[in-house]
């Protein structure tokens, strides 16, 4: 299952990336996955002092999303990235890596998240495209979009033919760490959200069980 949000980031916050992102040092992208020869694209240094800024304001539009939570289920979340994508970058088709060498305990890559800080006029290709099976889906983002899916999918940037493609991403290790536990508690949260008011208070209070309950069962 995929999650998209609207206006994930403000309209101030996709503009101090921006300028962010005039000003910080980027790097060879391939050095954060050296053994991918698909991957093309620059990411801010992680050392730099100005890319820190985005990767903190990526991070607090992720800690006051309910919504996003509701469906993530986070539990570790790697250091943002600020990525470039200039003429002819790309990212071939991969699945990520399923674990991120980050302090003593690496991290669990459960679900991807692309956050857009162009606007999708601003640049031509640079779709993230999402094999599923025999299905193929395309998303280019509006500015201060987000998209979480599965880091189990098989996915890829394709080339950009002009303009420039920014773009934050991250990846999530999350509590439920399997992908259909944690789509059907979305589920049952959404149920929740939508019908709990209409509900009796013992059948709200049944749902209610039922969801800390298999919440629970299944985190890590």
């Amino acid at each position: 299952m995929f999650l998209q949000i609207e206006n994930f980031l403000t309209a101030d916050e996709v503009q101090s990336v921006r300028e962010i992102a005039r000003q910080a040092k980027f790097i060879e992208g391939r050095r954060s996955n050296p053994h991918n020869p698909t991957k093309d694209s620059s990411i801010v240094d992680p050392s730099d002092p100005v890319g820190q800024k985005a990767s903190q304001i990526a991070l607090a539009a992720l800690q006051r999303s309910e919504e996003a939570r509701n469906f993530v289920f986070p539990q570790r979340v790697a250091v943002p990235s600020l990525c470039r994508y200039a003429v002819g970058m790309k990212y071939g088709p991969h699945i990520d890596a399923a674990y991120l060498p980050l302090g003593p305990q690496p991290l669990r890559s459960d679900v991807s998240c692309t956050m857009w800080i162009s606007n999708p006029a601003d640049y031509e290709g640079g779709e993230l495209v999402s094999h599923l099976g025999s299905e193929i889906v395309r998303i280019k983002g509006n500015a201060g979009a987000v998209v979480f899916y599965p880091s189990t999918t098989v996915h890829q940037v394709v080339p950009v033919s002009s303009g420039e493609r920014l773009v934050i991403i991250t990846f999530i290790e999350s509590q439920i760490p399997d992908q259909l536990q944690r789509d059907m508690l979305y589920a049952l949260g959404e149920v929740r959200a939508l019908e709990g008011l209409k509900m009796d208070w013992r059948n709200r209070t049944q749902l209610d069980y039922v969801i800390a309950n298999l919440h629970r069962m299944w985190s890590t």
